[in-house]
């Protein structure tokens, strides 16, 4: 996968994401808001945990919001083997098996999944611990992740 379709589909993913998030905290807001919902006494609590649901909503709403805004700016550059792995590489791993995996080290959005089978792409940030060990790697570069050892053997 080419890193431009690779960036398209993350974004379709965060805007589908972030729709689904938008009607649900419509949803919870408009049971918290309901007049059959007014509490009752105070064991009568639907409203209110409602409420809870739908600030919780609204803030992973803005969270998603950002990350799309964020890939949406994001500048795609070709790998640097002066610079090594950087934001916005794609990075092929393999482990001492010969099992690869495929991952984007991205800006946002960390367990974002794109592709299917073979081809599925694994959105990391440099937050994350593996992200943290990539960055700076070059390929044929060793990564130790716990008792898992991992190579780089392309990046793009």
């Amino acid at each position: 996968m080419d890193k431009a379709t690779l960036l398209s589909g993350i974004i379709a993913a965060l805007e589908a994401d972030m729709e689904v998030l938008r009607r649900a905290a419509q949803t919870a807001y408009e049971t918290a808001t309901a007049e059959e919902n007014i509490a009752e006494n105070k064991y009568d609590t639907l409203g209110l945990e409602a409420s809870y649901l739908a600030t919780g909503q609204a803030r992973r709403t803005a969270e998603i919001r950002q990350a799309l805004l964020t890939y949406q700016q994001l500048l795609l550059r070709d790998y640097d083997p002066a610079r090594g792995v950087q934001v916005s590489n794609l990075v092929t791993l393999e482990d001492e098996d010969g099992g690869q995996r495929l991952l984007f080290l991205g800006p946002e959005a960390a367990g974002l999944k794109i592709g299917e089978g073979d081809g599925l792409v694994t959105v990391i940030t440099p937050r994350s611990p593996l992200g943290q060990l990539l960055v700076g790697r070059k390929i044929d570069d060793e990564v130790s992740l716990g008792a898992q050892v991992l190579f780089v053997i392309a990046v793009a």
